[in-house]
């Protein structure tokens, strides 16, 4: 695969490395060129000298040709913006890092919704351990053509899980509401805010992004 990253921090070079030392090609966008120029010493990827952010220098690196863009800058405005950018470029998928978490929800609403918050995703490690509960692996529980894809309720209006017409293969299976983790069922009334997460097929994932992006959900069709 190819993966495209904007950002030269630790947890960039930590992933690329692995990445690399397992044949996927790997392109790191930073602004500093001194950064640049140390790493290009002693990693096996390519290297591009530019703002990430910037239309132009992302077209240097093939969008439509790559499978991932990672916008990880320590910057999060930065972030955002570049993956609106990536997105209307054409990059496959477009993975954003956000430090505030007062960006998630924007995120969500822009559309972006491979959205990662480090700090929670430590904070809920962390709480896992003195609870003694084991974490489980993603990969190992969704297979196949599994994939999960979340939504922020926009519409004013309440409305239920069956309300949303879900196309075949996919189904809500909890919400979010003010940060809180809560089951969802086919009664379960959502309201404005909640961030709803479905299991779906992934070759509704296209509708389901297209449908969501453009209208809120309540009382329409996803067909």
């Amino acid at each position: 695969m190819r993966i495209v990253f904007i950002g030269a921090g630790k947890v960039t070079i930590g992933t690329a490395r692995e990445l690399i030392k397992k044949g996927h090609e790997v392109v790191i966008i930073d602004i500093d060129k001194a950064r640049i120029r140390d790493l290009s010493e002693e990693m096996d990827c390519s290297f591009l000298h530019g703002d990430g952010s910037q239309p132009n220098v992302l077209h240097e690196v093939n969008p439509e040709q790559t499978d991932f863009l990672f916008c990880l800058t320590d910057n999060d405005q930065v972030n955002v913006i570049a993956s609106l950018v990536g997105r209307s470029l054409g990059f496959k998928r477009v993975v954003t890092s956000i430090g505030d978490q007062q960006f998630e929800g924007i995120c969500h609403e822009l559309g972006l919704n491979d959205t990662i918050v480090p700090s929670i995703t430590i904070s809920r490690y962390l709480e896992n351990l003195v609870e003694g509960g084991e974490n489980v692996e993603l990969s190992t529980v969704i297979k196949d053509e599994a994939r999960f894809f979340t939504f922020m309720v926009k519409e004013d209006d309440l409305f239920t899980a069956t309300d949303l017409k879900l196309p075949a293969e996919a189904k809500v299976i909890c919400y979010y509401r003010s940060g809180k983790f809560l089951h969802a069922d086919d009664e379960t009334i959502f309201r404005t805010g909640d961030e709803i997460v479905i299991l779906t097929h992934s070759k509704n994932l296209p509708q389901l992004k297209e449908h969501w992006r453009q209208k809120p959900p309540a009382g329409n069709s996803t067909g």
